[in-house]
């Protein structure tokens, strides 16, 4: 059985709520982590189809996406590009922050579904692709952000490399992790650290420390 209309599903699994570090923001977000995770699973079969990261506010997009809500003069009237979405909510917090326009990025086809939900949610308009944005030079915008991506070496490795080659060219670029293992502080500037609610289902604590970082 594979699923034909992952807006449907979306809907059918989770609840649209207020994001517990950025409470101006709803998401269609899961209640619980095992039932959906599980129901994903089954419902996916053999497809191969990524869990569903997108029904998550993860503690490192929440940090991220406060710093961006309480800083507004850096984004108004910027393109941004707001790299592994998930469920776009960076994305949402740069559009209320007045950005000119939102690029969402990421390759789960569910998150396509699941940013025009929390877009219209939020009532703010959200671009997005699926293109894997690393496989070619960073799109040339004012801003770029990536919120929670570096949970494995190889990609924080290459997701870092092609941020540093983002700045490079111009764009600023900010980070919001909760200190997972294999981020590096090196050619960063700490911006901000937050005390972020999350679940002990996804997390190891129930308030996480998320910082916010920029690419110098």
């Amino acid at each position: 059985m594979t699923i034909t209309d992952p807006a449907a599903f979306i809907l059918a699994n989770t609840r649209l709520q207020a994001v517990p570090h950025a409470p101006e923001i709803s998401l269609w977000l899961a209640d619980e982590i095992t039932p959906i995770w599980k129901l994903t699973e089954e419902e996916l079969g053999e497809l191969g189809l990524p869990p569903p990261f997108w029904a998550f506010a993860w503690s490192g997009g929440q940090g991220l996406a406060r710093w961006v809500l309480d800083n507004p003069d850096t984004f108004a009237g910027k393109t941004v590009v707001d790299f592994a979405t998930g469920s776009g909510l960076v994305g949402v917090a740069a559009m209320k922050a007045g950005a000119a326009s939102v690029l969402c990025a990421d390759i789960d086809p569910f998150c396509e579904a699941a940013v025009r939900l929390n877009a219209k949610a939020n009532v703010v308009a959200l671009s997005f692709t699926d293109a894997n944005l690393l496989d070619a030079a960073p799109p040339e915008v004012d801003i770029l952000c990536a919120g929670d991506v570096c949970y494995e070496r190889p990609m924080t490795e290459r997701v870092m490399a092609w941020l540093r080659q983002a700045r490079a060219q111009g764009s600023q670029v900010f980070v919001g992790d909760p200190h997972r293992t294999y981020f590096r502080t090196d050619g960063l500037t700490h911006l901000a650290e937050y005390q972020v609610p999350t679940t002990r289902e996804l997390e190891d604590f129930a308030i996480k420390r998320s910082s916010v970082f920029s690419l110098d």
